[in-house]
């Protein structure tokens, strides 16, 4: 028996909850929500939505997202174009900038190496980020990944990539939790991860 009584109510639902984090009851109140609104914020919402997907684009010199061929960030010339923080995604460079303790630019990798995952340093740009550090003038990297496996497998990926490159390889402070994303670390606590970074060399000891 159709737990609905429209199947128009039930499609929306079924859609909405392959959102990530939205189950079925979730997706019924937004469905309900978007009927009882007026037809316009139903019809702005999908007009939104269709036209993010269509026209938005990747940075072509930092990944990131994007409205314009260069990012707002990459295209600011107050920006410390001397620093490089390298980072899995878009949403660690808002948790990032919503510190306001950092003004240099980003490289976004778009993941994490994970082999169970089937995910290797090809999937990742890190090609790119080697090509930056060859033509752009960069003084500092700073490895922003979370502190999980991970995070931690790709750091350690990357810097035996670039430390021949004679730039200094910097990682945030351990003031985030071992196993949290950034984007849940709360601002002070990243602010002052950012500020009290540490050699990345120091932080793998003889590892070598």
């Amino acid at each position: 028996m159709n737990e609905y009584s429209s199947k128009l109510l039930e499609a929306a639902v079924n859609e909405l909850s392959r959102l990530p984090g939205i189950g079925k009851k979730s997706a019924l109140r937004l469905a309900l929500f978007i009927l009882h609104e007026e037809p316009s914020y139903a019809e702005n919402l999908g007009k939104a939505i269709s036209k993010m997907r269509k026209e938005i684009v990747f940075c072509k010199r930092c990944n990131n997202i994007s409205d314009t061929e260069l990012c707002d960030i990459c295209a600011n010339p107050k920006r410390d174009e001397n620093t490089l923080c390298v980072v899995e995604d878009i949403r660690d460079v808002l948790a990032i900038e919503n510190t306001a303790q950092y003004n240099g630019l980003y490289h976004v990798l778009g993941g994490l190496i994970n082999p169970i995952e089937n995910i290797g340093p090809n999937d990742l740009n890190i090609n790119h980020l080697l090509n930056r550090l060859n033509t752009e003038d960069v003084n500092e990297l700073i490895l922003a990944l979370p502190a999980t496996v991970e995070g931690d497998t790709t750091n350690y990926y990357i810097y035996r990539l670039v430390r021949d490159f004679g730039v200094k390889v910097t990682m945030l402070a351990r003031g985030v939790a071992i196993g949290d994303d950034l984007e849940y670390t709360d601002e002070i606590t990243l602010g002052r991860s950012i500020l009290n970074r540490q050699l990345f060399e120091d932080s793998i000891g003889k590892r070598e």
